[in-house]
């Protein structure tokens, strides 16, 4: 399981805070595993208080078990987020590959690539695999998906947007 943590100053800038995978190769009962997941999200919670909790959506796939166990491991981090009163946003795998690299069907090369340059990882700081990029790629999405007017807080739409921002807008 990867993950990202990211800290936004404003909308324009964002930093990186952390990244990672959850290793879970020697535990071999699932139950352990999403005690593991949760603990682990439990864990970055209380190390960096986030405001918000994003996780990719499940997506559908053909080994039904495997959908299943992907199901409960998403649930348990939702379940970690929401214990501590977070709130919880989930994105489609396209939705987050269009997001951060401008092309829903981007390989997951590409996602890094986005990543690194996003962040200005040098070569040797970036992770083996696709997990952790995969795992920042997620909460790049949800800053940049939160950032749009029609999903801003409040009354929601461009009418929530010109209210709450009057000096961005000509008249």
């Amino acid at each position: 399981m990867g993950f990202g943590v990211i800290l936004a100053h404003g909308r324009d800038r964002v930093e990186l805070l952390e990244m990672g995978v959850l290793q879970m190769t020697k535990i071999s009962d699932h139950a352990l595993k999403l005690k593991r997941i949760f603990e682990c999200c439990v864990g970055l919670i209380e190390k960096h208080a986030p405001d918000e909790f994003a996780v990719e959506a499940p997506f559908f796939g053909v080994n039904v078990q495997s959908m299943l166990k992907l199901g409960r491991a998403q649930g348990v981090a939702l379940a970690a987020a929401l214990a501590h009163e977070i709130p919880v946003s989930e994105y489609a795998p396209r939705r987050i590959k269009q997001s951060v690299t401008g092309v829903g069907s981007a390989s997951k090369e590409q996602v890094a690539a986005m990543v690194q340059r996003t962040f200005s990882i040098a070569d040797a700081d970036m992770p083996r695999g696709f997990d952790a990029t995969d795992g920042v790629a997620v909460a790049l999405c949800h800053h940049y998906e939160i950032g749009r007017p029609a999903l801003s807080k409040g009354k929601g739409g461009w009418a929530a947007f010109i209210e709450e921002n009057p000096g961005r807008v000509g008249r």
